[in-house]
């Protein structure tokens, strides 16, 4: 049977992944929440977990990235203390395991846990210990990339990127820019980002979402990103999009959640097909598996509906994402070989 004919929901739960834009705050399950906030004492609109779904979760009418982001209000109130977030970030590995990740990167911003009197490196360290605690159990690996907000002043960002560079090696990966990217651009935070390059941190940066390509270019070219969070709207400018492909910048694409906060108009407006024609590093991920309603399988599973994706082109994608891994070589090289055996027993690769 060719492979393009394999494509059934079977297989595409079975195909090994990665997942390198993923929210913790994005993440949680409802019955979690409704379980926080009773250990918490903190009063809900309803005390069901399915009804509690439209609290945390945007549907179909959702406007703006603005909107979309507002859900995340809710989800934060009950993360603010160590054993919540210990315990999310490891609800987060047993939900990526359902879907054979092996590898994800999971992302959140320390200064917004920290109202119940946490530090930010008390935040980093909780998650870290969950992620280690949810990589034992059931073995999928993860890194920590910690989030400095756009709305945040720059004392509050370097005080993130300092933390994080406690942890580098030792958990955290990565720092990255968030939040309402039209009303503050990147160019904002460059003091913030040098920080980063100081100490040596990888960078990535949500850019080309909710504003254009020039952001693309102002995070990569004057805050240091070698990955770029959604990059939707790189195809707004041919040069800019040219140098992104000349320097292998992966684009952390989000299918789902890139239609909700109308980064484009709809799906056939969605440009992951000629990205991908185009030789950039397109990969795949879930950004925010509660507010989007979505996995990273149901992910693979719209590209194949709506655009046709073949079985290899999806391999392509899924290997795409384990080079843009921020792991040291060795490590990525590990995880290159454990997904080639995998792919190779489901017959996938020649």
């Amino acid at each position: 049977m060719k492979m393009e004919n394999m494509l059934t929901q079977d297989l595409l739960s079975r195909l090994p992944k990665v997942d390198l834009h993923l929210h913790l705050d994005g993440s949680v399950k409802p019955e979690t929440i409704l379980e926080l906030a009773l250990n918490q004492g903190l009063e809900l609109p309803v005390y069901d977990k399915d009804e509690l779904i439209p609290h945390m979760r945007v549907n179909e009418e959702c406007g703006s990235l603005t909107e979309y982001l507002s859900k995340f209000d809710f989800t934060t109130r009950f993360l603010q203390s160590a054993e919540a977030l210990e315990r999310v970030a490891y609800e987060v590995l047993e939900q990526s395991a359902e879907h054979n990740c092996k590898y994800v990167e999971v992302r959140f911003a320390p200064q917004l846990h920290r109202h119940q009197g946490l530090t930010v490196e008390e935040t980093i360290h909780h998650v870290v210990e969950g992620l280690k605690r949810g990589g034992r159990q059931f073995g999928v690996r993860a890194g920590v990339i910690a989030i400095c907000m756009r709305n945040h002043d720059a004392a509050s960002n370097l005080e993130v990127v300092r933390a994080a560079g406690k942890f580098v090696g030792k958990g955290v990966v990565a720092v990255d820019l968030a939040g309402d990217e039209a009303s503050y651009p990147p160019e904002f935070f460059r003091e913030v980002f040098a920080e980063s390059r100081r100490l040596g941190i990888p960078v990535t940066i949500h850019a080309g979402e909710a504003a254009g390509a020039g952001n693309v270019y102002e995070a990569v070219a004057n805050l240091g990103a070698v990955r770029i969070g959604h990059g939707v709207r790189l195809k707004e400018n041919a040069s800019i999009l040219a140098m992104v492909k000349d320097r292998r910048i992966p684009l952390e694409m989000c299918p789902i959640s890139n239609i909700q906060t109308k980064a484009v108009p709809g799906w056939e407006a969605y440009p992951i097909r000629e990205y991908l024609e185009q030789g950039l590093l397109v990969t795949i991920n879930t950004d925010n598996p509660s507010v989007s309603g979505t996995n990273i399988t149901k992910e693979y599973s719209v590209l194949a509906d709506r655009f046709g994706f073949t079985t290899p082109e999806l391999v392509k994608l899924i290997m795409n994402g384990v080079e843009a891994a921020f792991l040291e070589e060795s490590d990525k090289l590990l995880l290159k070989r454990e997904m080639e055996n995998e792919l190779s027993s489901l017959g996938l690769l020649n």
